[in-house]
């Protein structure tokens, strides 16, 4: 599993273990720490001082912000009426299916085990539960949890404003 020469590394970007990951393709901002048994596809940009935790996949058609957190195991999916085949027996190829993309805004946090389908937009600050399935948008500062997500409540709204001020 390699890390190809056509992925660009900011500077100072750590990956633990670059024989136990898949990077292709992609960008991966200043300062930002990959653990082992991550992939992530041609096309994912990802910004400055995140943190990818192992054995999480991001596909193409994901941006992250700067300071987002991936928790262990986290999933990301781009297509969404995924098929095998075409409606006459045939391997589908890349005209066959529509890319769903997502977009992570700045310091939102995804937790263990999360899966975050396409089509939709993480808030800044955000933080979602170990295990949701997220099947909508998430608004900024809102923490969510659950199959399928639902806000459970809000960040603090002073650790917020302390953020804000600290970026």
């Amino acid at each position: 599993m390699p890390v190809t020469k056509d992925v660009q590394l900011g500077d100072g970007v750590k990956i633990f273990h670059p024989e136990l990951v898949n990077l292709y393709g992609c960008q991966i901002g200043d300062g930002t720490t990959i653990g082992p048994f991550v992939e992530i596809q041609h096309d994912v940009v990802i910004g400055a001082r995140c943190k990818i935790s192992s054995h999480s996949f991001i596909c193409r058609g994901v941006t992250l912000e700067d300071e987002v957190f991936i928790g262990h195991g986290a999933k990301f999916v781009n297509d969404l009426t995924p098929r095998a085949t075409t409606i006459d027996g045939s391997l589908q190829n890349a005209v066959d299916w529509q890319l769903a993309t997502t977009h992570i805004c700045k310091r939102a946090s995804i937790g263990t085990n999360a899966t975050i389908l396409g089509n939709l937009n993480v808030g800044e600050n955000a933080m979602i539960g170990a295990g949701a399935v997220v099947t909508r948008d998430v608004p900024a500062n809102s923490i969510v949890a659950g199959v399928p997500a639902r806000i459970i409540g809000y960040v603090d709204e002073v650790e917020a404003v302390e953020l804000e001020q600290v970026g």
